[in-house]
Parts: structure tokens; sequence; C-alpha cells
């Protein structure tokens, strides 16, 4: 009725009011008919199982594009069990490398050379949020990897930035960027460069970690022989009130000079009325040896000899194989030895080229030698060769 009114009053709005609910029903019928078609159909076991195979080899790819797409820009956090001093004392070192892990320029390198230490860049906007911060910058880096979109020459920039936690923890967070040098767009990292030059950083804490715990057992090893060099004396003075006294044996008498007479010779057709004693040969005559038994003998030293001789030469070629081993020689034209496994550790003497150390910790960069006068310290590795 009001539709009816409202076509009489209004034909267009009308029209347009009975053509909306002519729609209506008609898509209401449609749905309907779908739906009990849907109720009435039963869905084939296999279609199911292929959309459920499908859905499990698409959702992987899905959930790494997604990742990845999430990884860019995030950085590096992580809680290292070290002090601050000798965390910032690492990361010195690490700055002052020259070297740019996890990426590589235009695929030429396995990493970036040429990285030079920093206080600030224009790479990074001004930190505010507390700690020490430090920089490792690369100009004029070439379409380097592992940064998002990136395709042209700009400035590669890695910030380190240390914030104690309590007195034995140090908070350490690393992030890497690319700024172009024409359109100043900056690209952040997958992560690959801050999990590589963290990695780094570890590898010098765990060197430092491995000489305390060497220091320590040194100076256990070293108390412990201190200890059994006083006890010593007190046992050879306890044996020596513990061991029995030894019984005394007295000399043999000498014999008396009527039994010294007796035993001398009787000349022939002298009257003896004593027993007659067969004069003693005080240098006995060896028996004869035959040819073949001194033949024997001389074969047999012959072989003990020709053994040791050949034990001996396989010994020394033994131990010359061990000091090749463990043992190097300085370069040209010397190095410096430091107190720790850095470059900005100090140096407690200069190595003169020649100089043979002996190798007690090796780590990728550094070794941890002994001189021959006693002295502990590290080399770079670089500046060692092998015996000749």
């Amino acid at each position: 009725m009001i539709l009816g009114q409202l076509i009489v009053d209004k034909p267009v709005a009308g029209i347009l009011a009975l053509r909306k609910l002519i729609l209506r029903k008609l898509v209401l019928r449609k749905m309907e008919k779908l739906t009990s078609k849907l109720h009435r159909s039963t869905v084939s076991p296999l279609f199911l199982l292929a959309t459920f195979a499908w859905l499990a080899t698409v959702a992987p790819f899905l959930q790494a594009r997604e990742k990845d797409k999430l990884s860019y820009g995030e950085g590096l956090i992580v809680n290292v069990p070290f002090t601050e001093a000798e965390v910032e004392q690492v990361v010195r070192d690490v700055t002052q490398n020259g070297i740019i892990r996890g990426t590589k320029e235009y695929n030429k390198d396995e990493y970036v050379v040429g990285a030079k230490p920093a206080d600030s860049t224009h790479a990074f906007p001004p930190w505010t949020e507390g700690g020490k911060v430090f920089y490792k910058v690369r100009l004029q880096t070439l379409d380097p990897r592992n940064f998002k979109d990136a395709g042209d020459v700009g400035t590669l920039a890695v910030r380190y930035v240390l914030r104690p936690q309590g007195d034995k923890n140090t908070v350490l967070r690393i992030d890497a960027v690319f700024v172009e040098d024409f359109r100043h767009t900056m690209h952040a990292s997958n992560g690959s460069v801050e999990g590589s030059e963290y990695k780094d950083i570890k590898d010098h804490l765990d060197a430092i970690e491995l000489m305390k715990q060497q220091t320590i057992e040194a100076e256990q090893e070293r108390q412990s022989q201190l200890s059994k060099k006083r006890l010593q004396p007190m046992n050879d003075s306890t044996s020596a009130a513990a061991r029995p006294a030894l019984p005394t044996v007295a000399p043999a008498p000498a014999p008396a000079p009527a039994e010294v007479a007796s035993t001398r010779a009787v000349p022939a057709g002298v009257a003896n009325d004593g027993p007659t004693r067969e004069p003693r040969n005080s240098n006995p005559i060896p028996p004869p040896t035959s040819a073949a038994q001194s033949a024997a003998v001389s074969s047999v030293s012959g072989q003990s000899v020709s053994g040791e001789v050949g034990s001996g030469v396989s010994l020394e070629q033994h131990v010359q194989d061990l000091r090749r081993q463990v043992e190097r020689l300085v370069k040209s034209p010397g190095a410096p030895l430091k107190s720790a496994p850095f470059h900005t550790a100090s140096t407690l003497s200069a190595l003169t080229t020649g100089t043979e150390v002996l190798i007690l910790i090796s780590t990728p960069y550094w070794y941890g030698v002994e001189t021959r006068d006693g002295q502990h310290g590290w080399v770079f590795r670089d500046s060692l060769e092998s015996l000749p």
C-alpha cells in the first residue's frame, strides 16, 4: 500500500524502490537454493585431503615471507655475561679491525674491507637513549648485500651500543644500515651484518674467558707445587726417623800364624803329619768359548744397537713434528706481545723477527703464547709463521 502510494506520488522513486525489493527477493531465493544444495551434497574426502595438503605446503612459504619482511631493520640486542669494561675493550678492537662482516661489496669478497672507526655518522640519527656508542663506517660502498633494495654507492655503517646491567652483565645492541649517496635513501639490514659482528665480538670474549680459566688453573698448579715442596722435608725427616737401624757385622778374625804356615806347600821328602791342602787358585781360567757362541753374541749385540739407533731417529722426527705444531716464529718486522687479544690492549714487549714462541691458546685471530723467558701474552696470528 505504501509502495503503491509512493508510485502514484513520485513515480521515479517508486519504481526504484520496487526494483530494489524485487532484487532482494531474488537474491534471498538464490541463497536459499545454494544453501540447500550444499546441505544435500557430500564433499569428497579426496578433495578435503588435497585442500589440506595444499594449505600445509603454502603456509610455511607465507610465514617465511612474512618473517623476512619483519626481519629488516630489527637489529640485534643481546645480554652478554661480561663486565662493561671487558665488552667495551672488545668492541673498540672490533671497530678498528677494518672489516664489516655479514655482507660483501658487489659479490667481490667475503666481507667488506676498508672500514674505519668513527664517533658519529650521518647514516644514523643521534643516539639519545644512554649508554656508550661506537661506530664503524665504510664510505663509497658499492651495492652491499643483505640490505633491502640496495643497489647504489653509499655509506655502510654499523652502530654498537653498550649499557651495563648489574656488575657482571652488559646489554649489547648492534644495528647496521646502508645510505645511498645520491638519493640519501636508507636501507635496513636483514640481520646478517649484526649477527656476524656479534660472532666476532663473542670470539674475542670467549678468548678472554679461556685466558682467565687458564690463569686460574696455572695459579692452582703453582700453589700445589709449592705445597708439595713444603711437605717434602717433613716427609724425609719422618721417613728417616721411622727407618729401623741396620745390624752391625763384626769383621772376620785374621788367621793364626800357625794356620798360615800349615797352608804353605811342603817340599818333597819332608814328612807332614797334618792334612795336605790343595793350593787355591786366585785367578781361575774361564771355560773356553766356541766360535759359534762368540758369533751369536756379536750378532745379538749388533741387532740391539741398530734397534736403538732406529728408534732414536723416529723419536727425533716425532719431536720435530710436535715442535712445528706448537711453536711459531715471529715474522718480519717483529710483533708486539699484547696483554689481551685486542689491538687496543697494552703492549707487554716487542718481539723481534725470528723469536720463537710456544702456542698455548688458539683463537680465530690471535694466539696466546709463551716466550722462552716465560712471558705470557697474545700475538696476532698473521704476525707468526711456522718453523722451517
